[in-house]
C-alpha cells in the first residue's frame, strides 16, 4: 500500500511537471503558418547550435579534464570562473558581449578579419558558446569526478597514453554524465533569447522568430513555431540520454 501511494505521488508530480504542455491544446484561433519564416528559423537554430556544441565539446572537454585533476584550491577558482558565466543574466551577457567585442575593443580586430560580432552567424555562434560553455564544463567535471581515479593510474602504468585512458576507461564510465552536460548545454544554447536578441537579432533563430511573431501577429502565428521549437529542442537531449545509458560495447 505504501509503495502504491509513493507511486501515485510520483505520477502526480510528473503530471504537474508536464502540465504546461497542455497549453498547446488551448484554442487561440486559426493557426497562422509562415513556412519560410519557420524553416529559416529552424535551419538557423539547428545548424548554428550544432556548430556551437562542437566548439563547446572541443574546448570544454580538455578544460574539464584539467580541472578535475587539479588541487582543491585551484579547482575552487576554476569553478568560480565557470559559475560567473552561468549566473550572468542573459540580457546583461548580451550587452557585455556587444561592448567587449565592439568596435572600440576586440571587435575592431575581428572586423578586419571579416568577422562581425553584430547580427551575423559568427555573433550567433559565439554568443551560444558563451551561454552554454559553463553548463557543459561543470557537468563534465561532475561526470569525471564519478570515475575512480585509481583506474586511470593503473591503465597509465600498463602503458596506455592519456588519450587511450580517456577513450577506453574514463569516457565509458562517465558517458552518462557527459550526456547530461551536453544536453544541458544544447538546450541552453538553442533556447537562448536574452543574449542573442542583443548580439544576433539577425539571422533570426527560433526564440527570436517566436518573439517577433508574437509581437506582430499574436498567438495564432506563434503556435506553429512553438511546436517546431519543441520538436527541435527536445529530441536531441532525449536521444543522447538513451544512447548514453546503453551498455558500452
Amino acid at each position: 500500500m505504501q509503495k502504491t501511494f509513493k507511486r501515485l505521488g510520483a505520477i502526480a508530480f510528473a503530471l504537474a511537471l508536464l502540465y504546461p504542455l497542455a497549453g498547446i491544446l488551448v484554442p487561440v484561433g486559426p493557426w497562422r503558418w509562415d513556412e519560410r519564416t519557420a524553416l529559416d528559423a529552424i535551419g538557423v537554430s539547428l545548424g548554428l547550435t550544432t556548430l556551437a556544441m562542437g566548439i563547446v565539446i572541443v574546448l570544454g572537454t580538455p578544460v574539464a579534464l584539467y580541472v578535475s585533476r587539479t588541487s582543491a584550491r585551484e579547482r575552487m577558482w576554476w569553478q568560480a570562473v565557470l559559475l560567473v558565466s552561468v549566473l550572468l543574466p542573459p540580457l546583461a551577457l548580451g550587452i557585455l558581449l556587444s561592448l567587449a567585442f565592439g568596435p572600440h575593443a576586440l571587435g575592431a580586430v575581428l572586423q578586419r578579419a571579416g568577422l562581425s560580432m553584430t547580427n551575423s552567424p559568427f555573433a550567433f555562434v559565439v554568443t551560444q558558446v558563451y551561454v552554454s560553455m559553463g553548463y557543459y564544463v561543470l557537468g563534465a567535471i561532475a561526470a569525471l569526478d564519478a570515475v575512480p581515479k585509481p583506474l586511470g593510474v593503473q591503465a597509465a602504468l600498463l602503458g596506455h597514453d592519456p588519450w587511450s585512458v580517456f577513450r577506453r576507461i574514463t569516457f565509458p564510465l562517465a558517458r552518462l554524465g557527459f550526456a547530461v552536460a551536453l544536453s544541458l548545454a544544447w538546450v541552453r544554447a538553442l533556447t537562448e533569447f536574452g543574449a542573442i536578441v542583443v548580439t544576433a537579432y539577425y539571422p533570426a533563430g527560433m526564440p527570436v522568430a517566436i518573439w517577433t511573431s508574437l509581437e506582430n501577429f499574436g498567438l495564432p502565428a506563434v503556435m506553429p513555431l512553438l511546436i517546431a521549437f519543441l520538436a527541435a529542442a527536445l529530441p536531441f537531449p532525449w536521444i543522447v540520454h538513451v544512447l548514453a545509458q546503453r551498455k558500452y560495447a
